[in-house]
């Protein structure tokens, strides 16, 4: 752990779409965030453009419910079907906790809307520092209990019910699993962990090799953080909710598929997270994607790398999906 750290190389057919995207670029600060979130929310075209791209039609439906504390935020659901009869996935967006919108990461699932007859329900929470936590995880804990209550109204399935995110949303992800189940909530069949932002310490390895490269570094974790917690949160104690990597007590989760990339700086509190779900006794399947930056799937779409990780995400919904459906004729 001293000394400069020696990083582990980016991917050869995506490394030169990382220095295209983030060579001399801005570090996130509080003057940047402004023109960050300009770029990252999506304009009524550009999310009509998003569905347009999916192997089938999808109607996308836009609700406003009420969120943490009687705010309001709104929610999105897309289906190809009038009334669907695969799972329910409940999505929540990357953005490090202060940037993205409800569409943000959503590419990654819209292929599932066909392949599994899924219908998709995107949040859009509140970010930080304008709303600290608790409100990103409180407001996604929120579309969850009301997609569940409203299910049989939307013409939706309550289950099988997979929450999912990446970056962000991996944490929040992560965190709505323990609020269900600490609250007895909605019952979730699985989570799917991408990428996830799980722990406020700044104290790993990959954050140590990536800290100053551009994109999502060390410096932009630390701002996210610093933005969601306040500016001395790895000096104090912290709601296990808010950074699931400090979680005391992960027993009794739902299956949880894990994904990073090793030339990223969530590659080490993903890896101790799978760990700790195993150690709980939980159904954890872990990958990392050897060369793979943050978000590699959605700057290098059409790379060997992504196509890769596409198949094996698709593959741990089908088995999840078919044992389940096993279970069901056992029973």
């Amino acid at each position: 752990m001293n000394g400069t750290p020696v990083r582990p190389p980016y991917d050869p057919q995506i490394s030169e779409i990382f220095r295209a995207k983030y060579a001399g670029g801005a570090g996130f600060t509080m003057e940047s965030l402004a023109a960050v979130r300009q770029a990252s929310t999506s304009s009524p075209s550009d999310v009509a453009d998003l569905l347009k791209s999916a192997g089938q039609p999808i109607v996308a439906e836009h609700h406003e419910i009420p969120g943490y504390q009687g705010g309001r935020i709104g929610l999105s659901v897309l289906r190809g079907t009038p009334t669907p009869t695969g799972p329910l996935i409940y999505h929540s967006h990357g953005g490090g906790m202060v940037a993205g919108d409800r569409w943000s990461g959503i590419t990654a699932f819209l292929d599932w809307i066909e392949m599994f007859d899924a219908a998709i329900v995107t949040v859009e929470y509140r970010l930080a520092p304008e709303f600290p936590d608790p409100f990103p995880r409180e407001d996604a804990y929120a579309g969850l209990e009301w997609t569940v209550a409203q299910a049989e109204r939307l013409n939706l399935r309550r289950q099988p019910l997979i929450v999912a995110g990446q970056s962000a949303g991996g944490g929040i992800t992560a965190s709505l699993a323990l609020m269900a189940r600490d609250r007895r909530g909605p019952r979730i069949s699985g989570q799917l962990l991408l990428s996830p932002m799980l722990d406020d310490r700044d104290a790993t390895e990959s954050l140590r090799q990536f800290d100053g490269t551009g994109g999502w570094d060390r410096q932009a974790n630390r701002f996210g953080w610093s933005a969601l917690l306040g500016q001395d949160h790895g000096r104090r104690a912290t709601d296990p909710y808010a950074a699931p990597a400090r979680t005391g007590n992960l027993a009794g989760l739902p299956p949880a598929f894990l994904e990073c990339g090793t030339a990223e700086v969530f590659r080490d509190e993903t890896v101790a997270y799978a760990a700790d779900l195993w150690a709980a006794g939980n159904d954890a399947e872990l990958h990392m994607w050897a060369g793979g930056f943050h978000r590699y799937d959605q700057l290098a779409p059409d790379s060997e790398i992504t196509a890769s990780t596409i198949r094996t995400r698709a593959a741990w919904m089908g088995r999840l999906l078919r044992e389940r459906s096993a279970a069901r004729v056992r029973l």
